[in-house]
């Protein structure tokens, strides 16, 4: 059975909230610069709530298809945890 994941909502909504998370962080570098600050902002809450949400999703994504395809889930699922890392390692580096 050939699937194009592509095309399947639960393998792309945890990638764009991903990039979403990457975005709010490139939005707080541009306007408060890399300091952290005293307390955590909207941005903060935004970042935290877009990393957990689709960490149900991923689970969701792994039980449906990595029985049906397990070689093209198993690459989707690599991309969307370099999605995630991808988004993590800037707070994590930054000590924000």
């Amino acid at each position: 059975m050939e699937v194009n994941m592509g095309r399947q909502p639960d393998a792309l909504i945890p990638v764009a909230m991903s990039l979403c998370a990457l975005g709010l962080e490139v939005i707080q570098l541009g306007t408060h610069g890399f300091a952290p600050e005293r307390d955590e902002g909207a941005v903060a809450h935004l970042w935290q709530l877009l990393m957990v949400a689709q960490l149900p999703v991923i689970g969701f994504f792994a039980l449906r298809w990595l029985r049906r395809a397990p070689a093209q889930s198993a690459t989707v699922l690599a991309v969307q945890a370099i999605a995630w890392a991808t988004a993590a390692v800037p707070v994590y580096l930054l000590g924000w």
